[in-house]
């Protein structure tokens, strides 16, 4: 199977008031590109595919053009991520065309959908996992922990990594009642690890299932919206999704199935398509242990192994910060047999528009050897000195700056400046300009301050007399 890892679109995003739609219409063209050339036999989307709940119009029609012309090429499945609204973007989803899924139900995280190979039969399990809020999936996954895996009201894992309880049972047909009651289970501990380690707990014993019943490994990805431990995020880019304190997901919990006692008789997970973090970047997750997961290893079926979860994200497709110039963009491409993953690639993503940071002196920014950076878009940040017409020079030489500091020279103590009324204003003008920019007022700055200071006092004088 060969599957197209991307996230984080965030259509209708701006980057410091650029607006950014071009550049992603860029990205959707190759988008389809890769997968036309590639021969991808589905397209995994992990969240945040708007930037907002409510997107610009322009970006709702970019994304409704992109998921049908990928619809007519290969496979799609979508998740929402902490910026969309899962309501909106999953609205009539049972009624969407074929080959594009979206799932955005907690209740449907342990419903696969199948990839099927070239002979028709199951090629992969993709386990879409959507954005799980803390606040509304604490309430929400007990009661399908209850009826699914029978567990206790708001249990949690155990200190050696199970769960109270668990046994391998027949999946629920795809009709069975998804919406808990509004009484029941105590809910979730208030955080993301409580309510991501409870619904892979789900999927160990759907996939535990199947690969019981079948006659060879189909291998198993799961996509997850989430801050995993270890990840590097990019400043100025992600959105904050601290809940209660807590934001994070340890990586293990992707190995052991959120503490599942079937996650060695499940065979694991091979491959988990990340979002969230706009960097790209593989994690490092340590395997299950037989011993760890009791009896439930002697219940694997002949051939049944536990493999090492390869996490991975994506990153976004576009730099929506400066800090993020020095990080390459990519969608990543990956190959998997019954054997687990056995190729991965990262494919470059187009950007029309190049972030750059420059710091200096304004002699040392109005340098030619920055003359390659005229069309950038660019951040200056201005040492030293700042003396008139700065900004202007600036300006000229980077007509696209987006972002401007200034850090002034340090000075070990200020003069003091006490302003009577016997105080000359044309002296304190100056001493006032002295002070900001680092040098006193040349000879023709004093005489249009002395210029101006006469012209307000005649007119004042004037208005006196009438």
């Amino acid at each position: 199977m060969r599957i197209l890892h991307t996230s984080d679109w965030h259509l209708g995003r701006t980057f410091h008031g650029r607006v950014l739609d071009d550049a992603q219409a860029t990205f959707a063209a190759h988008l389809i590109e890769v997968v036309e050339a590639e021969r991808v036999d589905a397209v995994v989307v992990s969240g945040d595919v708007y930037d907002r709940a409510i997107p610009p119009t322009a970006a709702v029609r970019l994304l409704d053009d992109t998921l049908c012309r990928l619809a007519d090429r290969t496979r799609v499945v979508l998740t929402p991520g902490n910026h969309d609204s899962a309501q909106r973007l999953g609205f009539a989803a049972s009624l969407l065309r074929e080959g594009l899924d979206l799932r955005v139900r907690v209740a449907d995280v342990d419903r696969p959908i199948i990839i099927p190979d070239a002979d028709g039969g199951p090629g992969l399990y993709v386990y879409a996992l959507p954005y799980l809020d803390p606040d509304a999936a604490r309430e929400t996954l007990p009661h399908l922990l209850a009826k699914r895996l029978g567990e206790a009201a708001g249990a949690e894992a155990l200190p050696d990594g199970s769960s109270p309880t668990g046994s391998v049972a027949a999946a629920e047909p795809a009709d069975a009642a998804a919406d808990p009651p509004a009484d029941g289970p105590a809910p979730l501990p208030r955080s993301h690890e409580a309510v991501v380690s409870a619904a892979l707990r789900l999927v160990s014993r759907d996939l535990a299932s199947r690969r019981a019943a079948g006659s060879a490994r189909v291998p198993a990805l799961a996509m997850a919206h989430a801050f995993v431990v270890g990840g590097q995020a990019s400043p100025d880019s992600e959105r904050d999704i601290r809940v209660g304190g807590v934001d994070s997901v340890p990586a293990g919990v992707f190995a052991t199935l959120g503490g599942s006692p079937l996650a060695a008789a499940s065979g694991g997970l091979d491959y988990v398509a990340l979002g969230h973090l706009h960097r790209p970047q593989e994690l490092r997750a340590p395997a299950v242990q037989a011993e760890a997961a009791g009896t439930a290893a002697s219940a694997s079926p002949p051939g049944m192994r536990t493999t090492h979860p390869r996490l991975v994200y994506s990153g976004s497709p576009l730099p929506f910060s400066f800090p993020e110039a020095d990080a390459a963009k990519s969608s990543v491409l990956l190959e998997l047999d019954s054997s687990g993953v056995t190729r991965m690639e990262r494919i470059p993503t187009p950007t029309p528009y190049r972030p750059t940071t420059l710091r200096g002196t304004l002699e040392e920014l109005l340098a030619p050897a920055n003359s390659a950076h005229s069309a950038d878009w660019v951040r200056i940040e201005l040492s030293g000195p700042m003396p008139p017409g700065a900004m202007a020079q600036l300006k000229e030489r980077f007509p696209n700056l987006l972002a401007f500091s200034h850090t002034r020279p340090e000075r070990a103590e200020r003069e003091a400046i006490t302003v009577t009324r016997a105080s000359d204003p044309v002296d304190v003008a100056e001493r006032f300009l002295t002070e900001m920019l680092g040098h006193s007022p040349t000879p023709a700055q004093r005489a249009i301050m002395a210029e101006a200071y006469d012209t307000a006092r005649a007119e004042t004088q004037l208005k006196e007399e009438r």
